[in-house]
């Protein structure tokens, strides 16, 4: 992985191509490069630097070409070196752009070589490119129909010959391929954001299709080679999520714009109701059926999962179940028909979380939900109900506004199937709906606090570890507070129930490591304080983030940051926020690049 964009056109594509790659640069990278057809032959760019820098060297270079593919490369078969960086060619006739794992890529690679085949690089992509040279028979598109069947694994691939002007041929398998539709020109990416200043027409392509791509028309066959017509889908670009404004990083912008997010997320959420998941006859029998609720997410959107189980059950009064997706895929589990399995994911194209998904309707589990931040994505356009979050497009790799408009979701999702149990009545209900609406302010209050964060950032920007405390649904908060820490100021942080602190976390405990502590003003803070003290007798440093009334001090080893809120339901948003402003500021003042930490990707669409 990470971001695949090409283009056929009547014209030099190479500038805008180049542009469309910059707009997937949010997703990570550590290398990119270009290959164009240029009278009759291959050429190719890359390099172990940023998109401008490529850019500036197509320039240079005079670079131009109606026919033309780019990547950016995430490493994961081999190291970030430009002989790795795609595309990947074999001799002068085939190139290959690629995102995903071959899995049989050695077997491959061994009959590739007995058929007299050089491997220059490290890549699975390598093989992809030979396998399809050793194939071609001046027919690309037939050619890769060949080819893929031969690949185990994930892939999306966008594939050049030199033979064959103005012909762009791609095929997907388990990683994400969408067709931009123009004029006298014609593109593909990754995702519709690398395209949003060229089209707003798109059609995306399913697990199993080989498209052929000319300027004037797109053919598609499926997985048994039959020519099928995907559907033409109009998806608007956000252009203004893409500038900074005021903000000094993304990461930092996306944090000041969750009471917007979350104001757009429950937008028009005036009354609780099955409808809110799709068509509201569907949706009312698919909630009816549900018995117990499963939660799949990766990293950030497990914890929203795990924050949604206490909603789940102690709201609703419905079993819930939180599974990491790398995890539960592969396990044996017991299944039960009736389980409502939700599928939680910013992007919508996690591997792992969508094998989940796969997983469990094969079992039999077919009542299935997808909370997504993306409507077109694979995930939501698989199942049968979805709640769209409304964040807009996030470009730092670490999740801020995703993470809490998927609670949002999540409480939702609660409320509906409390409702449906007979568990809250009207007034309840109304309730709810009021504190929800008003979290956009209280969000707005919990960013006021950064000049005091800021204050903690300075202390934290010198240590190598830290521990993270919350009890009940704050452990979950807890656990994302040390991921965010962990993610852009690489300190190693954990976090922990307060009440296993003696357990084992407590033997490392140090007067240099700090411990922030979750402390709401609910029914556990008197156990939670007593967590504290076993903290201050071991000599830790406390850093509490306590409810507006509590009866704490701050000293010398406790620094203390007031938050104001009232220990309901919805305080984990409310608390998650400071942490997540700590986690930029301590990154901010350790040098880091907090938009592209570093080794990580924003979509990861690979296993």
């Amino acid at each position: 992985m990470c971001g695949i964009v090409g283009a056929s056109g009547l014209h030099n594509q190479v500038p805008q191509l180049v542009n469309a790659l910059s707009r997937l640069e949010y997703r990570g990278y550590d290398s990119c490069g270009i290959a164009v057809q240029d009278e009759g032959r291959l050429r190719s760019e890359r390099t172990l630097r940023r998109v401008a820098d490529l850019q500036d060297r197509v320039l240079t270079l005079g670079l131009e070409a109606q026919t033309c593919i780019a990547h950016t490369r995430w490493a994961t078969h081999g190291a970030p070196s430009e002989m790795n960086a795609h595309p990947i060619m074999s001799g002068d006739t085939i190139a290959v752009v690629h995102n995903g794992i071959i899995e049989n890529h050695d077997a491959l690679r061994a009959e590739l070589k007995e058929r007299g085949y050089t491997f220059r690089g490290e890549t699975d992509t390598e093989v992809i490119a030979h396998l399809i040279h050793s194939l071609y028979r001046d027919d690309l598109f037939d050619s890769v129909r060949h080819a893929v069947k031969r690949l185990h694994g994930a892939y999306a691939i966008a594939v050049l010959s030199a033979r064959e002007p103005q012909r762009l041929v791609a095929a997907r398998a388990g990683s994400p391929l969408v067709i931009g539709i123009g004029a006298e020109q014609n593109y593909l990416a990754s995702d519709c954001a690398a395209l949003g200043d060229l089209t707003d027409r798109f059609v995306y392509l399913e697990d199993g299709d080989v498209a052929l791509i000319t300027p004037d028309r797109i053919d598609v066959v499926d997985a048994i080679g039959s020519a099928v017509q995907r559907p033409l889908c109009l998806v608007k670009a956000r252009d203004n999520d893409a500038a900074l404004g005021p903000y000094q990083h993304f990461m930092q912008k996306e944090i000041f714009e969750q009471p917007k997010a979350i104001a757009a997320t429950i937008d028009g959420i005036d009354a609780i109701s099955p409808a809110l998941f799709g068509g509201s006859d569907s949706a009312r029998a698919l909630l009816s059926k549900t018995r117990s609720v499963l939660l799949l997410g990766c990293g950030t959107s497990y914890y929203a999962g795990l924050t949604a189980k206490y909603w789940l059950e102690g709201i609703a009064g419905i079993p819930a179940q939180v599974e990491i997706a790398s995890e539960y895929r592969y396990r044996d589990t017991v299944p039960d028909p009736r389980t409502l399995v939700v599928g939680i994911s910013q992007s919508g194209e996690t591997a792992d979380t969508i094998g989940a998904i796969e997983r469990a309707r094969a079992m039999g589990q077919d009542l299935s939900m997808a909370i997504c931040n993306v409507a077109t994505s694979s995930i939501a356009r698989g199942a049968p109900l979805s709640f769209l979050t409304r964040a807009g497009i996030e470009l730092g790799v670490a999740s801020t506004k995703a993470f809490t408009t998927q609670l949002v979701a999540l409480f939702v999702l609660t409320l509906t199937l409390a409702q449906q149990r007979g568990r809250l009545d009207a007034a309840h209900v109304a309730m709810h709906l009021k504190k929800l609406h008003e979290l956009p302010a209280r969000i707005g209050h919990a960013l006021a606090l950064e000049t005091q964060i800021m204050g903690w950032a300075a202390k934290f920007a010198r240590t190598e570890n830290a521990l993270f405390l919350g009890r009940g649904i704050h452990y979950p908060i807890a656990l994302e507070g040390a991921l965010k820490l962990k993610e852009v100021s690489y300190i190693h942080a954990e976090g922990y129930p307060a009440g296993e602190l003696k357990h084992g976390p407590l033997a490392l405990v140090t007067s240099a490591m700090p411990v922030v502590t979750i402390a709401p003003d609910d029914r556990l803070f008197q156990k939670l304080k007593s967590n504290m003290a076993e903290v201050r007798a071991r000599g830790g440093r406390l850093y509490v983030l306590a409810g507006h009334h509590l009866e704490i001090d701050a000293d010398r080893d406790t620094h203390l940051i007031r938050v104001r809120e009232s220990g309901d339901a919805l305080s984990p948003i409310v608390n998650v926020i400071p942490l997540q402003l700590l986690a930029y500021h301590v990154g901010c003042a350790r040098g880091a690049d907090v938009d592209k930490p570093r080794n990580l990707a924003k979509s990861v669409t690979v296993e």
